[in-house]
């Protein structure tokens, strides 16, 4: 059951940290190519649309799993397993803390904003929110890393 339940945590860390990255690298930078409008609108689309059963499992999983795995009995093996699957844990704990205090009050300010000023709600958005995407991006990055180190070891 440990092994599987670390499986489970590299593979949802894995399609998380995927997610992000491609959001960082490629939807971010596409959407910024877009009249103040179409951002606006999209963005506020995408909101809508992310957080739902899939997406929601993936979210929850990033943490479950790991914090499952270090739970139970002879997970442990070596003593760098487990701090290795606790540094993975904290680092998409914080992923979250982030999503939670920065991305998510920025999404809802967005939704609440003006629809006939789209330029003032993107300029009070855009940046903010891609420098919390990035941290966040980062850090399940480096959650990813560690919970497959602790599994090749």
């Amino acid at each position: 059951m440990p092994t599987l339940l670390l499986a489970l945590a590299v593979l949802s860390t894995g399609l998380y940290a995927g997610f992000m990255l491609i959001f960082l690298t490629g939807v971010m930078p596409a959407l910024a190519r877009l009249t103040d409008e179409q951002f606006v609108t999209v963005m506020r689309r995408v909101n809508e649309y992310v957080p739902r059963a899939a997406f929601l499992t993936v979210f929850a999983g990033v943490v479950v799993f790991p914090a499952l795995a270090l739970a139970l009995p002879g997970q442990g093996g070596p003593g760098a397993r487990r701090w290795l699957i606790l540094a993975g844990l904290v680092c998409a704990a914080l992923t979250h803390l982030v999503t939670v205090v920065g991305n998510v009050p920025l999404n809802n300010a967005l939704a609440a904003s003006d629809d006939g000023e789209p330029g003032p709600a993107r300029q009070a958005f855009e940046s903010r929110w891609n420098t919390f995407h990035l941290f966040r991006t980062v850090l399940i990055t480096a959650s990813f890393v560690l919970l497959v180190t602790a599994s090749l070891t």
